[in-house]
């Protein structure tokens, strides 16, 4: 007030304005000051950092009638707290713990080994058995189904832990930190977005750039084709490979992440980052460059069996796993090496091969890029964790493996003739390809079971490597502590000095329900706080409580792809003392029933708080698009234009299993060639082309077959009315169907599809007009293959 009556009596002194009363002048400049536009308050204050985003701080200069009287001042930036390191998660694909070098394995990972060398090692780590569920804990601290993710994104379910629709009420880590001063860029596969939400129509709250991350880069879906992905630049679709035969998508986001972070640094150098680089190693198509191929011929010749004692050896060597561990049986299921004949073993060999030059590429780009973070001088600072596996090593390639890994979903089975005339192609653009079963759960040494298998450490067991120099005084060290996924955050969050948020956007925050693994950094005896976590995936289900779990017995093979119905109050379980048993190898199910039960309710309490209710066993069968919303709705009609391209299934006209057809008007200039429409690809899909002016309709199942209708002579010059029409033999699932080719009303060409897809085309590729991307529906051509006629709409029906 006193700052008040002095300014208005200097108003009045000078006379401020000729011509207007000077009472009344300053009477205004008096009541601006009252108002609170005399100097403010310049106390400084420590953020509230509970609610976010943090309110801008009050205007700290001067305002008065005149900017002689006045002092400006902007607000100030959101800081992050200080000494804050900078953040770096990495999040591998499909790995099993016993398949790096650093955890035992028979891949070279020196890259993961010299962060384990600069920190530590947890052998007690675990991930939920399956993709979008470990990603969405792995980003919000909750469990899988309190962030809505029960399953993969295009297996989501009408109910509220198995939507897939990440809510704002578990902010992620990324809008935590960027609203708290990070800046934030994530890299790599995002699992987590909607089957229906995934189209350019959005909406994007739950894309990265809706979720925290000011940078994405990277793919959207559970699948990339490494030398032709379905790449996103924030929300704009990119094909980097076109023109460019080798490209790869491992070196790229390394190449992208180095220079983001080479960027902030140098624009931002004391603002701390915040990158989530997640490869697509190992997952299928298990792709890298030939000359990272060459590097393991001739490595996996001696079978899984042998693969698997030896990395068992190596593990107890180390001290990975204790000296009393056991090295649990191959499950009967699964047939030994040595039963395998020399032409199966020539193309099992030859497919781990693959895999392990895929994930040994990988850690060398991730080298790349802590490199880069070296030579900036940030490694000291900067928190790395290391994931290595966002489940266990896959059990879903059958038996013999797969050239086309979507195989399990089409309910096929590629002849080992037919493998073996491919084995050129695999690792390649042409190729799919995931290794057989057996190998997976080699990987998975020493656990039993594989990737789906929530109820065993098979599916769940990650090799976990943390660094940062600053902050951890240990080097090469090893922490038996029990801990989740979910703990990942909730450790970021205390490493930075930073509270967890209890309202972000206006939105009230559900609880993170991780623990804090920092107390574990300084001290390797430390009781683990992890004291209870539950599993569930597909109905395989688990409870680890002060040192025991008890689990179900696998009812259905995770190579077999469609579910079984089953009595969840009936189901086998099994009981381990694993702080005895640290391999689930001593089932005391039948000696101890009353800890089992007393588990078993254990985990029915923490299902009914976590959202895991109702528990489903169905698997392949919720690939189909009709049990969720959709961009289509009841429509059967769609009218599309020429270059619209990277339609994704979830938000495409559903064709299978049923009578649809496609007609347009082309003019024909010449010899014309391209694509009118197309889905899908190579590994299955359909397409509508011209080839040296003759139309073509060509549809493949997902084992190789093609069928193709083909018109006899190039059309005329001039306007065509060209049209498709497909018509199944019978109701069913997968029913074999009649395609007739028509120009101008009448029919040109006609082929059987002796077999059609049944639940799901393919997981990365999409829906096309004028051109093609990512893999042709065949080899008579190649993308884009932009049509070289005049193309008019496109009109699909649903009959």
């Amino acid at each position: 007030m006193t700052e008040t009556i002095a300014r208005t009596g200097r108003c009045w002194r000078g006379g401020l304005l000729r011509g207007v009363g000077r009472q009344a002048l300053c009477n205004f400049a008096g009541a601006l000051a009252v108002a609170g536009f005399a100097a403010p308050v310049l106390a400084a204050s420590v953020p509230e950092r509970t609610v976010l985003p943090i309110p801008a701080a009050a205007f700290q200069g001067v305002q008065g009638l005149q900017p002689k009287d006045s002092t400006p001042s902007f607000p100030r930036a959101v800081e992050a707290p200080a000494e804050a390191p900078n953040v770096l998660l990495i999040l591998m694909d499909d790995i099993g713990f016993g398949e790096t070098s650093t955890f035992g394995g028979p891949v070279p990972t020196p890259n993961l080994q010299r962060l384990a060398d600069q920190g530590l090692r947890f052998n007690r780590f675990h991930t939920t058995a399956v993709c979008s569920p470990t990603r969405a804990a792995f980003i919000t601290g909750r469990n899988h189904h309190s962030a809505h993710t029960g399953a993969v994104t295009e297996m989501a379910t009408g109910y509220p832990g198995y939507d897939t629709m990440i809510g704002p009420d578990t902010a992620t880590i990324g809008q935590t930190l960027k609203l708290n001063g990070y800046n934030t860029a994530w890299f790599g596969k995002n699992h987590n977005v909607g089957d229906w939400e995934s189209s350019q129509a959005g909406p994007f709250d739950r894309w990265p750039t809706g979720l925290g991350f000011e940078k994405f880069y990277g793919f959207i879906g559970g699948v990339a084709n490494n030398w032709r992905p379905a790449l996103f630049d924030g929300t704009t679709p990119i094909e980097p490979y076109l023109g460019n035969p080798n490209y790869n998508l491992d070196f790229d986001l390394a190449d992208q992440a180095i220079a983001w972070v080479q960027t902030q640094k140098t624009m931002a150098p004391d603002k701390p980052f915040f990158m989530y680089y997640a490869t697509a190693a190992g997952h299928a198509p298990q792709q890298a460059t030939p000359e990272w191929i060459a590097r393991f011929k001739g490595q996996f010749d001696q079978g899984w069996d042998k693969v698997r004692e030896e990395t068992f050896a190596r593990q107890k060597a180390m001290g990975i796993i204790p000296s009393d561990a056991r090295l649990t049986p191959r499950p009967a299921a699964m047939p030994s090496w040595d039963s395998a004949s020399p032409r199966e073993k020539k193309v099992y060999a030859a497919m781990m091969e693959l895999a392990a030059a895929h994930v040994a590429q990988a850690d060398y780009n991730i080298g790349r890029v802590l490199s880069a973070i070296d030579d900036m001088g940030q490694t000291d600072n900067t928190l790395v964790i290391f994931v290595v596996g966002d489940n266990g090593a896959s059990g879903e390639g059958s038996l013999r493996g797969a050239f086309n890994d979507m195989n399990i979903v089409a309910q096929s089975q590629e002849s080992l003739d037919y493998v073996e005339s491919r084995l050129p192609d695999f690792g390649t653009w042409k190729s799919s390809n995931l290794y057989p079963v057996p190998w997976g759960w080699a990987m998975n040494t020493p656990f039993q079971w594989t990737k789906q298998v929530a109820s065993h450490f098979g599916g769940t067991r990650n090799g976990m490597v943390v660094s940062w120099p600053k902050g951890i005084k240990a080097r090469g060290e090893i922490r038996t502590q029990f801990h989740h996924v979910i703990d990942v955050v909730p450790t970021v969050l205390e490493a930075a000095n930073l509270p967890q948020p209890v309202r972000v956007n206006g939105v009230d925050q559900r609880p993170i329900e991780g623990t804090s693994m920092l107390y574990a950094f300084a001290d390797p005896k430390a009781p683990g706080r992890r004291t209870t976590q539950y599993f569930e995936i597909f109905g395989n289900s688990g409870i680890y409580h002060d040192g025991w779990f008890a689990s179900t017995t696998p009812t259905r093979l995770p190579w077999s792809g469609v579910g079984n119905d089953m009595n969840v109050l009936t189901t086998k379980w099994e009981l381990y003392n694993i702080d005895k048993d640290f391999s689930q190898a001593n089932d005391l199910a039948a000696k101890n029933p009353e800890k089992l039960r007393e588990m078993q309710t254990r985990f029915y309490v923490e299902a009914a708080r976590y959202n895991v209710l109702p528990i489903q066993t169905s698997a392949a069968e919720r690939f189909g698009e009709g049990i969720r919303p959709s961009l289509t709705g009841d429509r059967k009609r769609f009218t599309y234009m020429a270059g619209m391209t990277r339609i994704p299934e979830g938000a495409a006209p559903n064709i299978k299993n049923r009578s649809w057809g496609l007609s347009t008007e082309v003019e024909v200039i010449g010899n014309d060639n391209g694509v009118i429409a197309t889905q899908g690809g190579l590994f299955g899909g359909w397409g509508l082309y011209f080839e040296n002016g003759r139309p073509v309709f060509s549809y493949t199942f997902a084992d190789g077959s093609n069928f193709r209708a083909v018109a006899k002579d190039p059309l005329t010059t001039g306007k065509h009315k060209l049209s498709v029409d497909v018509v199944p033999e019978g109701a069913g699932m997968g029913k074999p169907a009649t395609a007739t080719l028509k120009v101008d009303g009448a029919p040109v060409g006609t082929v059987r599809v002796e077999k059609t897809i049944p639940f799901r085309f393919s997981t990365e590729e999409t829906l096309d007009f004028g051109q093609d991307t990512g893999t042709p529906v065949d080899l008579s051509y190649d993308v884009p293959a932009r049509f070289t006629g005049k193309l008019g709409k496109i009109v699909m029906e649903l009959k």
